[in-house]
């Protein structure tokens, strides 16, 4: 099973943060920091990344609009696909790699994701359409309904991480301070969930001063112990968009279990309807 695009891929141009040493044939990646492109050094460094120091007070912003902006960066007026590749580490079960085909209209808030990886889940699927989020498995040829907070195949990454960002809606503000990561001036916003659908009750983001990039986010259950801290070192800019072309999610509550997404074959032609319906999820699998 091969889920072709409708169009080839366009060609995103790259956000120049600090320039990686290492790039993709089909997609100019930057990142926070050079580092990060040492897969030995890469957790290391993620946790060991951030710290505040005293920085000249700088006039505050809207922190609404700035979750507003944040969203607006991250979504797409059109369609959106990718392919993702999920690099899991889990201490108990051992190592595994996922890859998927992925669709997405933030318009209508759809997505489909298509696994690719391993052969053994080859043809199950992900549909987000109007009724919830359905997972499709080939060999019974039953949809089961299913969760955006939910993991997604076992690893560090959720659901609903596929979807299009909804800060501005799901979250308030409650407090705000100035800080560094890395070498990027950023604020630090706590943020408290506007209502009972969100994954995480409670989360404290990195978003840079100057162009309100989300860096780094921690997220919190409701008693506040911390759940998952999540990087997002690399953005490409499609269009007047920005995606994170690499995201690392980190468990909090087992060691050393981690999830590193790479996100490439990023195209924005426009995906014809039937794509994000239950029909064309079974018809590929034939």
């Amino acid at each position: 099973m091969q889920a072709s695009d409708p169009k080839p891929h366009a060609a995103p141009t790259s956000l120049c943060l600090e320039e990686s040493p290492r790039r993709s044939e089909t997609l100019k990646e930057t990142t926070v920091c050079a580092r990060f492109c040492n897969p030995a050094r890469t957790l290391l460094a993620l946790l060991g990344l951030f710290f505040v120091l005293p920085t000249a007070s700088a006039q505050e912003p809207d922190f609404e609009e700035v979750l507003q902006t944040i969203d607006m960066q991250s979504n797409f007026q059109g369609d959106f696909s990718a392919t993702f590749t999920l690099e899991s580490t889990d201490p108990k079960e051992g190592n595994e790699t996922n890859q998927v085909r992925f669709f997405r209209r933030d318009s209508e808030d759809k997505f489909l994701l298509l696994i690719l990886k391993p052969e053994t889940q080859l043809g199950q699927g992900y549909l987000n359409i109007k009724d919830g989020l359905w997972f499709y498995d080939p060999e019974s040829r039953q949809f089961t309904f299913t969760s955006l907070s939910e993991s997604f195949e076992g690893s560090d990454a959720n659901n609903d991480d596929f979807g299009a960002s909804s800060l501005a809606d799901d979250y308030d503000v409650v407090s705000s301070s100035e800080g560094t990561l890395g070498n990027f001036a950023v604020w630090i916003l706590e943020l408290e969930a506007a209502n009972d659908e969100v994954t995480y009750p409670f989360r404290t983001i990195w978003v840079t001063r100057d162009d309100n990039l989300l860096l780094k986010s921690e997220d919190y259950s409701l008693t506040r112990r911390l759940l998952r801290t999540s990087f997002f070192p690399s953005y490409a800019k499609v269009g007047d968009s920005f995606i994170a072309s690499r995201m690392i999610f980190v468990d909090a509550l087992i060691e050393n279990k981690t999830t590193s997404v790479t996100i490439t074959e990023i195209a924005t032609a426009t995906i014809p309807d039937n794509v994000f319906t239950k029909a064309y999820v079974e018809r590929v699998n034939r």
